[in-house]
């Protein structure tokens, strides 16, 4: 168990080889060429863009050409130790150790990049269990082979995922329908104007949508699966994937005493309620903020690395509007932040519309540009108040 103890010093440990891992190593880099790193990770250790996965279908990239570059040239590129297809079982935060699959580990700051699990629906029939989710590399080459020489999927979820998978599923000439309780696609991102737009053009490309309702049970019929919506309809598919959002991963940080809600609770530096203990990405909350989104997690390694390395830089969150990949309607969202008070106004353009998010003032709070209003997107960024100041 002491075969990692041979060090000198003490490396600063990330546990997590997605974007926020690899990418606040990146940021470490700059600033220092030497500091001891060690990347701990249950997956193979490769570097991929998980926002590609909802696209790679349309855009004919095959599950080994979404792999940039492998673990040993992450190892070499970025002069870190890589210990893959590793667990981490527990901290100690007392004694600055981490135990893994592997062995004890100390570490100088130990960063948990953790991600998030995809959540599961409760849902009932002898085929629940053939649902399938898509959370890493292997989750989709999974999803890849399933769907390999059939017709129809239909996925679980309306939300930015759901509405990606769906445009890119019919631009590969499957059949899509999708299910979602609210009442619109994007209900937490769209006003209802934007959102039934996009839902008219998603429509026009092939998807069928069912809303206000949500899937009692999945069964085995014959060579299909029979999906029974609460609302009494019955349909049939293929393949069933859900994409009803994600849960941070928690259950590490709890064991360690360490503080959580939503997500693993950080301050401005993304240090936790444990000395030498930070987190980032689609796993931390900061002001009560989990923001599962490739900008916030740039702009959080930006700032931790600073503070890995003995600075005191705290997390400012500008307005980062977030980037839907349909492209049966390009759409870029900024929603307003929680408790704004404002009213949607709706342009329609040609090719395109415009939602703009303004206080009673006419202050602008929010925007959601789809079709050719996305040029606005850079004009509109600029009126938009910071997140996190």
């Amino acid at each position: 168990m002491d075969q990692f103890n041979s060090q000198s010093q003490p490396a600063i440990v990330v546990v997590g080889s997605g974007l926020a891992g690899y990418t606040v190593i990146r940021e470490i880099r700059k600033l220092d060429k030497t500091v001891p790193i060690t990347l701990v990770t249950r997956e193979p250790g490769y570097f991929y863009s998980k926002p590609m996965l909802s696209t790679a279908l349309a855009s004919n990239k095959s599950v080994d050409q979404l792999i940039s570059t492998n673990a040993d040239g992450m190892a070499t590129q970025l002069g870190l130790t890589i210990l893959k297809t590793t667990s981490v079982l527990s901290i100690d935060s007392h004694l600055q150790t981490i135990t893994t699959s592997k062995g004890v580990l100390p570490y100088s700051k130990l960063v948990m990049a953790l991600g998030a699990d995809q959540i599961r629906l409760p849902i009932q029939g002898n085929a629940a269990a053939q649902i399938l989710t898509v959370n890493d590399l292997e989750d989709y080459a999974q999803f890849r082979r399933s769907i390999s020489g059939k017709k129809k999927v239909v996925i679980l979820g309306a939300g930015l995922i759901g509405c990606e998978f769906a445009n890119d599923l019919v631009l590969g000439s499957y059949e899509v329908e999708v299910i979602d309780l609210a009442p619109q696609a994007l209900g937490r991102l769209l006003p209802k104007a934007a959102a039934l737009e996009l839902q008219r053009k998603l429509s026009a490309a092939g998807v069928q949508w069912h809303f206000g309702t949500t899937v009692n049970s999945i069964d085995h019929s014959a060579d299909e699966l029979k999906i029974t919506l609460a609302n009494g309809t019955v349909i049939t598919s293929d393949v069933v994937l859900s994409a009803v959002g994600l849960r941070p991963r928690l259950d590490l940080a709890k064991a360690a005493g360490i503080s959580t809600g939503i997500g693993i609770q950080v301050n401005r530096q993304l240090e936790t309620s444990a000395k030498n203990i930070y987190s980032i990405g689609d796993c931390a909350q900061v002001d009560g903020l989990v923001l599962p989104y490739v900008m916030p997690i740039m702009q959080a390694a930006r700032a931790l690395a600073p503070n890995l390395l003995g600075q005191e830089i705290p997390l400012i969150y500008p307005a980062m509007p977030v980037m839907v990949k349909t492209p049966a309607l390009p759409t870029i969202v900024s929603p307003p932040t929680k408790g704004s008070q404002g009213d949607w106004k709706i342009h329609a353009i040609e090719g395109g519309l415009e939602a703009r998010f303004e206080s009673a003032e006419g202050k602008l709070l929010g925007f959601a540009l789809l079709g050719t209003a996305t040029a606005e997107r850079s004009a509109l960024t600029k009126e938009l108040p910071a997140i996190l100041e």
